[in-house]
């Protein structure tokens, strides 16, 4: 099944504007994507949330049981075909699991990697005898796998790895040695995709099996939070690697490691905004009930402002989201069975730009609300019997694995200009018009629903042009090494991204009759007001920073000027209008 029929290039969104029908929205799912949402968040319900102590504990014995449960559902099997025991879904079907999954702490990390980095290399890149020994048990739960890449000296710059894989005198057994980090799921898992470097040069995958004679795993390292989710050392000291547990080809290591990780991040802003949903929940639930100075704290007006900017992120996450889904499935719906890992690599890579955005806009999404859901607590939420402490606890992991925000920040800007040096885009002609635009007032009019949204977009759209384009004729080919002007574009395409996913969204929605349209097109005005501040920010640093005298007083005095046009006069109102909805509810809604 593919729901998508576009084939959209990565990181077109900077350059070129998108229409609604090249979106995929969560008012698009099918029957088949609503029964698996309802079976996984079915199981978090039943399954996890009532056993919160169990995963406090570092209960191990439990999590493994409860994801052989989700396994008997195919809640493990939705990425894995069909003929090795998975179901052979689409990669919306794989976000929507995590999403719903997302609320579940420990137990979701230890799920998601399961399903995501733990089986894709294998999925993907293994030869047919792996796929047909290992995938059916990694599908069913009889196996739950691991991902060890990170190193006590080789994080971030992962491919600096010292683990070394040296073939024995007898040409049928790899010795690795090294030492793996932070391996999540380690206790309990039966295999792990394990980078070596073979002759202490060639940076290779493996699949290590846990009884592998020279395999050990270290202690369980205390942490802030996920307490459900195993993290531990893994030890190999002359592990025996049978030479048919080598996963692709000597020295192609990078092509399998760096790729997944895309997978990854598109992965965890899905469970991070299922979570963060999970945070808004339980913060409707407290104040709507919670009385002071004799009116339930939900009635105050900055209670209602608080929650109608909850909702407007994870609105405009939430559509960033699905939109990347649709992308994703796209271009990599057609390789499930494909023998060139080349071309199945490059599929990967395709959204690599927006699949750091889904790991950047979730894992932030999720911080803001979580503590500005356990704030609503007030004393309440310092509490371990509330759940929104855990919750806060357990969120402060993902802005840090799966490549920190940081990295994944250098990486947006960092494939645009790759893009750009490789001619994949006209850089010269998009940048003569976003500053023309610029030099003279000039901005998109737009006729019909959302023209000012739409508009904004169009302004979000040429402040990154211009801001990049300057950005590379100052610095030229060093760009890469500064890494304070990077981040602060990578904020103007990300908040461009979101912005723009919602109106698209809230456009379909308009066009379709949605009976939600009215909430949609509130939640986008707010949406895109909140991303013209958060541009107004990164914008003014950046020209700043990056130009010299009446110019550079020009241009940010212009910016200014243009960006307050979407500031709108009824905000207050319009929030009081999201957050008694919200309210109304107990639960997001769009």
């Amino acid at each position: 099944m593919n729901p998508v029929k576009h084939d959209v290039r990565g990181g077109e969104f900077l350059i070129t504007e998108s229409s609604p029908e090249t979106v995929f929205t969560p008012e698009d799912r099918s029957e088949e994507h609503k029964m698996i949402a309802s079976t996984a968040r079915q199981f978090i319900s039943r399954e996890i949330h009532p056993n919160r102590k169990e995963l406090e504990a570092e209960n191990y014995e439990f999590v493994s049981e409860k994801m052989k449960i989700a396994g008997d559902l195919g809640l493990l099997g939705h990425s894995i075909p069909e003929k090795y025991g998975g179901l052979g879904l689409d990669k919306i079907s794989k976000g929507i699991v995590g999403e719903a999954l997302g609320s579940g702490g420990g137990y979701s990390v230890a799920h998601s990697n399961h399903t995501c980095i733990a089986t894709l290399p294998i999925t993907y890149f293994g030869t047919e005898e792996q796929k047909n020994k290992y995938l059916p048990k990694l599908a069913s739960g009889e196996y739950i796998g691991a991902y060890c890449l990170t190193e006590p000296d080789a994080g971030s710059d992962a491919l600096s790895a010292k683990t070394t894989a040296v073939m024995n005198e007898e040409g049928t057994h790899y010795l690795l040695n090294g030492t793996k980090i932070y391996i999540t799921n380690a206790a309990f898992s039966h295999t792990f995709i394990v980078y070596a470097k073979v002759d202490g040069k060639d940076f290779t995958a493996f699949i290590v099996e846990k009884d592998f004679e020279g395999l050990s795993i270290g202690p369980e390292e205390n942490k802030m939070g996920i307490k459900g989710s195993s993290t531990c050392s893994v030890i190999m000291e002359d592990c025996k690697v049978p030479v048919e547990n080598r996963l692709g080809e000597v020295g192609k290591g990078h092509l399998i490691a760096l790729n997944v990780l895309n997978l990854g991040r598109f992965n965890l802003g899905f469970a991070t905004n299922g979570a963060a949903k999970h945070c808004f929940k339980l913060a409707l639930e407290h104040t709507t009930e919670r009385k002071q100075f004799g009116r339930a704290i939900a009635d105050f007006s900055a209670t209602k402002e608080k929650v109608a900017r909850m909702a407007a992120r994870i609105y405009e996450t939430e559509s960033l989201l699905y939109r990347t889904a649709g992308h994703v499935e796209s271009a990599l719906g057609s390789y499930y069975d494909s023998e060139n890992p080349k071309a199945v690599a490059k599929a990967m890579n395709e959204h690599a730009l927006e699949s750091a955005i889904c790991k950047i806009k979730g894992s932030e999404t999720l911080d803001e609300i979580a503590d500005e859901s356990l704030q609503l607590h007030g004393g309440a939420g310092f509490i371990k019997e509330y759940p929104i402490e855990q919750a806060y606890r357990d969120s402060r992991i993902n802005r840090i694995f799966e490549g920190t925000n940081e990295i994944n920040r250098l990486l947006i800007p960092g494939n645009f200009f790759k893009k750009l040096g490789k001619g994949e885009f006209d850089a010269r002609t998009v940048l003569e018009k976003a500053e023309h635009s610029l030099k003279n007032n000039l901005f998109k009019q737009v006729e019909g629903p959302l023209d000012k949204l739409q508009e904004a977009v169009a302004l979000f759209r040429n402040l990154y042009i211009v801001a990049a384009g300057t950005a590379l004729k100052v610095h030229g080919e060093t760009i890469q090494h500064e890494q304070e002007i990077m981040m602060k574009l990578a904020n103007i395409a990300i908040a461009l991204y979101s912005s723009e996913s919602a109106v698209l969204r809230t456009l379909k929605a308009i066009r379709s009759s949605d009976q939600e349209a009215e909430l949609k097109t509130k939640l986008a005005y707010t949406v895109v007001e909140q991303s013209a501040q958060e541009i107004q920010q990164a914008s003014s640093f950046l020209f700043s920073n990056l130009m010299k005298g009446e110019e550079r007083i020009r241009i940010m005095r212009n910016v200014s000027v243009l960006l307050s046009n979407y500031l709108w006069e009824d905000s207050i109102e319009r929030n009081r209008a999201i957050a008694e909805v919200m309210m109304e509810e107990k639960q997001y809604i769009s």
